[in-house]
């Protein structure tokens, strides 16, 4: 990483977008507030207590999350305010109805990086509401209008199919609160799938500005679906089906919240996946968890693929971005791990 004319300049590492950077101001103040965490958000238990081998969770099926996949690729573009994007969104609040105890959705309108709105819904489900420690789980559910990566310059305006950057994070997430209804953890447990993350401005536009991404997380970081909502901790899925998975501990996750970063990669090497979760550390990535943690105050982490020498996986941003560009299994690993590392800290009670 290198610092410019007061930027922050990524070289090795991958920016959410091509166009992104941090100012330095913005990095000294990560790392401010991340050392004035409330002491009501520490773990119940260490790391180096747990033997993750031997934590009880619930049985992921990779072919249950698979087919969840490929249900919401069914719909077409869950661009908002397509009638694909209403009907899906129907059909996730329907689906987590099913397994959780409440269903919110939340209504909001985006302003775009050329001036016009869009609508957004942000869909929050919930295990045991009236709970005082909680954990957040989440995942953006919009599909990108713009293939603006994609290699076919004809293409650039076409929307994005989202099977990985979108569908694949969801799924994982559908299939973890099926599973994990019927034995649930000591803790209250959110799951957000947020909205408008995706429509952020596409290459060809010359606008740069980040706050242009992430709408649905910025609106619900100041909108909180319940007053003075707060969270232990949040993980945050992004494009975690590519067929060869590797997650890295970025830098606004290593800034605020450098103990579960620690955590979840410990629990990974210790369930035998240190070759996808991989011990290094890289650049910050501008994505839904910097509006949580910066705006909500809520240490998320954020597991999205890295992959080297390309912009997060081979499809990303690109109209090829379909169910061929998912695994099963990865869906499975970032699950086992994240369960692993949820149910370590709140075991179920029988």
């Amino acid at each position: 990483m290198k610092v410019e004319s007061g930027k922050i300049l990524v070289e090795s590492g991958k920016p959410r977008h091509s166009s992104f950077h941090f100012p330095l101001s913005v990095l000294l103040l990560m790392l401010l507030l991340a050392g004035c965490k409330n002491n009501n958000t520490t773990p119940v238990t260490s790391a180096s207590a747990i033997d993750y081998t031997q934590v009880a969770v619930p049985a992921f099926s990779a072919d249950s999350a698979f087919a969840f996949v490929e249900h919401q690729l069914a719909f077409g573009n869950r661009i908002p305010g397509s009638k694909g994007w209403q009907q899906c969104a129907d059909w996730l609040a329907m689906q987590m109805r099913r397994w959780c105890d409440t269903v919110i959705v939340q209504d909001f309108r985006a302003e775009l990086w050329n001036g016009s709105t869009m609508p957004g819904k942000n869909i929050i489900a919930s295990f045991n509401p009236l709970a005082e420690r909680r954990v957040l789980l989440a995942a953006h559910w919009d599909s990108r209008s713009w293939a603006d990566h994609d290699r076919n310059d004809d293409l650039q305006h076409s929307p994005v199919p989202g099977a990985n950057d979108g569908a694949s994070g969801v799924a994982a997430l559908m299939e973890m609160a099926r599973v994990m209804s019927k034995m649930p953890p000591s803790v209250g447990v959110d799951f957000i799938f947020f909205d408008v993350e995706d429509q952020g401005a596409p290459e060809w536009s010359e606008v740069y500005d980040q706050d242009t991404w992430c709408k649905g997380s910025q609106y619900w970081a100041q909108n909180r679906h319940v007053p003075y909502y707060t969270a232990v901790y949040g993980v945050l899925f992004d494009m975690v089906g590519t067929q060869h998975p590797r997650f890295t501990k970025e830098q606004i996750s290593r800034s605020f919240a450098p103990g579960l970063t620690d955590k979840m990669w410990n629990a990974a090497a210790a369930l035998g996946h240190g070759n996808i979760f991989v011990n290094q550390e890289t650049d910050p990535i501008l994505d839904d968890h910097y509006y949580v943690n910066r705006l909500a105050g809520i240490p998320m982490v954020d597991i999205v693929q890295n992959s080297p020498g390309i912009s997060f996986f081979e499809h990303w941003h690109t109209t090829t971005d379909d169910l061929n560009s998912v695994s099963a299994d990865a869906l499975r690993t970032v699950a086992t791990v994240t369960m692993k590392t949820i149910y370590g800290d709140y075991p179920h009670e029988k």
